[in-house]
């Protein structure tokens, strides 16, 4: 069963992409197929990354160790489809016009972020293999790949700021980023309050 799990989700994981390929190929994307294809590549993009967070509360909350496993894939995943979104603004939106690139990016606020949050996965990406982990040390590795809160962050921000109408979308996002945030801080936390109750205890025995 453990084996058949990884290269089941790695396929699931690439249908976005088919589905996408299969609809400009046929002819189904809309009026404006590069929007179509900015907007779902930066969709999944966000969806990997509440994906990935969501990981590790799932192992807690169930005790599914073997979802664990697939956490480094998930991010990798955010990753490619990250790229995906960026090269089709890099390449089919402005074509390659880095001069007008370069006067887009800090003109509109939502394009800043976004492309902030795209170069803080870059290191992520890099640094996933497990020899690269073992020769930075486990806890550099550990800081390093907490800027994944800070990406997941950036990526509502950007979805925010780019909808013009319906902010419904990236809400939903922001609430989900914030559940997740929230399960992760009771886990740092609950371990200190119970420390914190056991050293009271102690002191209010007789001595």
């Amino acid at each position: 069963m453990k084996r058949v799990i990884k290269p089941v989700a790695f396929v699931a994981a690439l249908l976005p992409l088919g589905f996408l390929v299969w609809h400009g190929l046929h002819g189904e994307l809309s009026a404006n197929p590069i929007s179509d294809i900015t907007n779902e590549t930066g969709t999944w993009t966000l969806r990997f990354l509440m994906i990935t967070l969501a990981v590790t509360p799932l192992r807690r909350i169930t005790g599914w160790s073997s979802v664990q496993r697939l956490r480094r894939m998930f991010g990798l995943f955010a990753f490619f489809y990250g790229s995906l979104h960026f090269m089709t603004y890099l390449y089919l939106d402005q074509f390659l016009d880095f001069n007008s690139i370069l006067h887009d990016i800090p003109k509109r606020p939502f394009i800043t972020v976004g492309f902030t949050a795209f170069v803080l996965m870059i290191p992520l990406a890099a640094t996933s293999m497990d020899k690269i982990a073992k020769w930075m040390g486990g806890e550099r590795w550990r800081r390093l790949h907490r800027l994944v809160y800070a990406i997941a962050a950036a990526g509502v921000i950007h979805y925010l700021w780019l909808v013009k109408a319906d902010t419904r979308p990236p809400l939903a996002y922001a609430a989900i980023l914030a559940v997740l945030l929230g399960f992760r801080a009771w886990f740092y936390v609950r371990p200190r309050f119970a420390q914190l109750r056991l050293a009271a205890r102690k002191e209010a025995e007789p001595a």
